[in-house]
């Protein structure tokens, strides 16, 4: 029997590959095949990203990366950008199928006929249908696992589009998560990422309502329990939804490692105002602060959007100086785009595309001296290191719980392993070298 292959690119966040892997495994379940995108298969999935113009700009990059392996192959688009404008992906050259934000979990629905079309099909729901959960997570990564726990977003922030692509904030079941933690668990992957669209309101339509059955606080205390897990990081949690107790909690967990990833946007309370985000500057200074009274050695890693409609130079440098003086760890930059349909596309102030460059540049080299006085901070440090699966130049590298990359000499036998290390120099790659704590002898 001629068994079908199918091949998957993701674009975007690590809620999409979590989805991705979700629906790779639908895939297997129906006696396909799973290869590497750069081979020859028969169906192409490429789950999409809206959130910066690049994403979209790569879509059409990839088709033809699909079509030079195969062009015969059945190309299917899915995630965000397919929901948000179907008609625009299914207009690409190549592309066959386009799904949407409800459609994607049901795609091997839509396999009877593989015949190539002249121009693809839409299947795409309104995005106030978007209202039912999805659990997801992937495996594919031998050391960690990304582990979806909740979907959509109910804020209104005035440059974002993923309430319009991922639908009404809902959560999945505690009973699940906790199941695929453990299923995770059994796999042998150390090391869990919890991802969603925006965790920190976890809970809410856990059980298909709005109100909250669980909080945050709840999930993490949960998980904490769940035996065969070494680690558990949090992804990205809004300022404004990461509690003291959260924080608490973290610092005398079991599993919970030292890292957290809270976005800003900006370091001016006028633009925080314009963005409509739902806290002030001063409240993203007590996250920081109250970190670090409980974990000195905590990784802090920051979202910045520049370029912003109605920054002036004085908000930009508001902003620079902000973080600047802030003990942070490092900086995620995201050059401002316009995205339609969404209230910033409409407003004064436009900064030219030149000036957000150069504010963006500004800020990635900001980002290395953080990233830089953060690993020297913890020089001399014993920390313990999960090593990852790939061989880079001879290289084996890794990350400690709070998040500091490290290399080594390639040993196949460190591969998911976590070994404890003494921090000891770091080296003109910006990663840093460290000795190895020998382990105590038991008489």
């Amino acid at each position: 029997m001629n068994v079908k292959k199918v091949a998957f690119y993701t674009l975007g966040c690590k809620l999409n590959f979590s989805e991705t892997s979700t629906i790779a495994r639908s895939f297997e379940n129906e006696g396909f095949e799973r290869v590497e995108f750069s081979e020859v298969a028969d169906i192409y999935v490429i789950n999409t990203c809206s959130v910066t113009e690049n994403a979209d700009k790569r879509f059409k990059t990839i088709v033809k990366q699909a079509q030079k392996a195969n062009e015969d192959a059945f190309l299917i688009a899915v995630g965000c950008y397919a929901q948000l404008k179907p008609e625009e992906l299914a207009a690409v050259d190549g592309v066959d199928l386009v799904l949407g934000a409800t459609e994607k979990f049901k795609i091997t629905d839509y396999l009877n006929d593989l015949t190539k079309n002249d121009h693809g099909e839409v299947h795409s729901c309104e995005i106030n249908e978007a209202d039912f959960y999805v659990g997801s997570y992937s495996i594919g990564d031998r050391t960690r696992a990304f582990l979806k726990v909740q979907d959509g977003c109910d804020y209104k922030c005035t440059y974002c589009t993923i309430p319009l692509a991922r639908g009404i904030s809902r959560s999945d079941k505690l009973e699940n998560v906790l199941n695929n933690a453990a299923e995770i668990s059994e796999q042998g992957i150390k090391e869990i990422v919890l991802t969603g669209v925006n965790i920190g309101d976890y809970g809410k339509g856990e059980f298909g309502n709005k109100k909250h059955e669980h909080t945050f606080l709840d999930l993490v205390k949960a998980l904490d329990e769940v035996n065969g897990i070494e680690r558990l990081r949090i992804s990205s949690i809004e300022p404004n939804l990461l509690k003291n107790e959260t924080i608490d909690f973290v610092s005398k967990s079991k599993t919970f490692v030292p890292h957290f990833h809270i976005p800003l946007q900006s370091g001016s309370d006028e633009i925080l105002k314009l963005m409509r985000r739902r806290y002030m500057s001063d409240l993203y200074v007590d996250r920081v602060n109250k970190i670090r009274e409980v974990m000195p050695n905590a990784c802090i890693g920051v979202d910045v959007i520049v370029g912003f409609p109605g920054e002036t130079e004085e908000h930009f440098l508001e902003t620079y100086n902000f973080l600047n003086e802030l003990d942070i760890s490092y900086l995620h930059v995201f050059t401002y785009s316009e995205r339609d349909n969404t209230p910033a596309a409409e407003m004064n102030g436009v900064v030219p595309l030149k000036i957000r460059k150069k504010r963006s540049k500004m800020l990635r080299g900001l980002s290395a001296k953080k990233r830089r006085a953060f690993y020297e901070s913890q020089l001399d440090n014993e920390c313990t290191v999960l090593f990852e699966g790939e061989n880079k130049e001879g290289y084996i590298h890794g990350f400690t719980e709070n998040y500091v990359k490290v290399k080594a000499p390639w040993d196949p036998g460190k591969v998911n392993t976590l070994q404890e290390i003494k921090l000891t120099e770091i080296d003109e790659d910006g990663l840093v070298r460290f000795e190895e704590v020998p382990t105590p002898v038991t008489v």
